[in-house]
């Protein structure tokens, strides 16, 4: 076998003299070890996703510069900032930026830990499969803000209503993704540990866990931003602190500026926690050589 890929390598060795006749000319090599063609995606720069939203702000400043974008339409970064900087120095935005932080935290805790529970169940037996997956399908083609009425009539307009309504949006996406790479486990490693005679608990850890991650990382970045989505929805439904609050009353006076502090803070904030579950899911799953790097 040796033998065989040394000479496919570098092509076949002659045992004597060529024999005698017009010579065929030699088709091309099938590549060149020097000019091989790469084709993935490059390598990676550290902080290279920084580089499209740095290009986004710089056009944004370009345009209010040369006076294309009406500041009554949308105000300048430069606007902004001073904006955001009043806004800190007075207290409001860190007070809004906890309780958002707060509501958003909890709705990702329950929504996650219910997502991978019902996954889990459903994945591992089929009685959970049939009592779960089909609920869980009608509840995925319904919003989860089609929902808010329902569950402002059973829960009212407090804390728990906005921390429910994100649940649901990342239990959803928790679920269907888990659920999908634990179904999506090849059958030879169940055939494998059923032939080692391991136990549920060993079959769990070695086989389970480890073929689901990559499912539950691709869930969980979903899940994140389902998070910010949905609170982003119940700041601005009776709420009386948050980031979404204080962008419905500067709707009231026309503040653009304050409204685009909070965006700014959604997307600063939905960025920073989907980079931190990128570097986690790199770190777990080492072992993976993907494009990504």
């Amino acid at each position: 076998m040796t033998d065989l890929l040394t000479k496919a390598t570098i092509g076949p060795e002659r045992a004597g003299p060529e024999p005698a006749g017009p010579r065929i000319p030699a088709g091309p090599a099938p590549y060149s070890r020097g000019t091989r063609r790469r084709l993935g995606p490059g390598r990676a720069l550290p902080f290279g996703r920084l580089i499209g939203p740095a290009l986004l702000v710089l056009a944004w400043w370009a345009a209010s510069a040369s006076g294309y974008l009406d500041p009554r339409i949308l105000s300048s970064p430069g606007t902004v900032f001073a904006t955001a900087a009043d806004l800190i120095s007075t207290g409001r935005l860190q007070d809004n930026v906890l309780i958002s932080l707060q509501r958003a935290g909890l709705g990702l805790l329950f929504g996650v830990s219910a997502g991978v529970v019902l996954a889990v169940a459903a994945g591992l037996s089929r009685s959970g499969e049939y009592l779960l997956d089909g609920p869980l399908q009608i509840k995925r083609a319904i919003p989860s803000l089609a929902m808010l009425p329902l569950l402002i009539l059973w829960l009212g307009i407090g804390e728990q209503m906005k921390v429910t309504v994100i649940a649901l949006g990342v239990a959803v996406n928790m679920y269907i993704n888990t659920y999908a790479s634990l179904t999506g486990i090849d059958s030879r490693y169940v055939e494998l540990a059923e032939g080692l005679d391991l136990s549920r608990a060993t079959f769990v850890r070695k086989v389970v866990v480890p073929g689901s991650l990559p499912g539950f990382f691709v869930g969980l970045r979903l899940g994140v931003t389902a998070s910010w989505l949905g609170l982003i929805v119940v700041e601005q439904i009776n709420a009386t602190s948050g980031i979404g609050y204080m962008m419905f009353q500067a709707q009231q006076y026309a503040q653009s500026d304050v409204i685009i502090v909070g965006l700014v803070a959604y997307g600063v904030f939905g960025f920073a926690s989907d980079a931190a579950v990128r570097a986690v899911e790199r770190k777990v799953l080492s072992w993976r050589r993907t494009l990504a790097g």
